[in-house]
């Protein structure tokens, strides 16, 4: 997660309380899915951005995760994503991210 976005995700909790803000993200790969759920749940683990040492407890969902996508128009969805959900690796992607949620996330909605 780049440090700018670090910056709105930090300002954007300061502004509205971390209990009323959820990330989602939508990463192709795992393991940064992993790092961007980390970061804004735990605090930056490369301790290089606004994050650095910052537990904003945030919830974090990736786009594919059922909790998500159920919420969206379905058509829409499938437009904007249902390609890319094709050829991701879908299962590693939600468990990757569920287990930074459950173990780092306090506003879990």
């Amino acid at each position: 997660m780049d440090l700018e976005i670090q910056q709105r995700v930090k300002d954007l909790s300061e502004k509205h309380g971390p209990e009323n803000l959820i990330v989602i993200i939508g990463g192709a790969e795992a393991e940064a899915s992993g790092l961007s759920a980390e970061t804004v749940a735990a605090g930056d683990p490369t301790f290089a951005g606004p994050l650095a040492g910052v537990e904003l407890g945030l919830g974090v969902y990736h786009m594919v995760e059922p909790e998500i996508k159920d919420e969206c128009n379905a058509e829409i969805y499938d437009e904007q994503c249902g390609m890319m959900e094709m050829v991701l690796d879908v299962d590693t992607i939600i468990s990757e991210v569920k287990g930074v949620r459950d173990q780092f996330s306090k506003f879990n909605k």
